[in-house]
């Protein structure tokens, strides 16, 4: 990592695809996906959809708009998952009574319940990353930060 930060600008030398944060991280994505699958198909449920229902069983009855902002995620990514865990009778979409022109987002009793039965995912996750709380917390905030300063760099 030292390497990476201390680099001058580019000496037109090929980049290295193992000295690339970039590829780090998104290994790292494709592996965490690779754990969450099997533990999420019992909720018969994808990993973007997992993660919608997390933000709602955080807090029920956001606006689409809200739920895109948290997951960083546009409408038109968003809708089509919606729509498909409406299919599937967790959340229902509602038209705000306030202002029409949003929908918001309602955990459904199945919905709800769904939460109980993914509880232990959590645990499951953290047993599989073999890093003690403590790492997992510095290295998450890390990260965040780091998605932060990339965010305030996107035109």
């Amino acid at each position: 990592m030292s390497a990476l930060i201390n680099r001058k600008p580019s000496t037109g030398k090929t980049p290295v695809l193992q000295e690339q944060l970039c590829f780090s991280v998104y290994s790292l994505s494709l592996a965490i996906n690779k754990v969450y699958r099997p533990l999420l198909k019992k909720l018969e449920l994808t990993y973007s959809q997992y993660l919608v229902m997390l933000v709602l069983w955080e807090s029920d009855q956001r606006t689409v708009s809200d739920i895109g902002e948290q997951l960083f995620l546009d409408s038109a990514t968003l809708t089509p998952l919606l729509k498909r865990l409406e299919a599937a009778a967790l959340v229902q979409r509602v038209r705000s009574s306030q202002d029409e022109r949003q929908v918001i987002i309602c955990l459904t009793e199945e919905g709800r319940q769904l939460r109980l039965k993914a509880a232990g995912i959590m645990d499951e996750m953290f047993c599989a990353m073999g890093c003690s709380l403590e790492e997992l917390t510095a290295l998450r905030e890390q990260l965040n930060n780091l998605r932060n300063h990339l965010i305030q760099h996107v035109v």
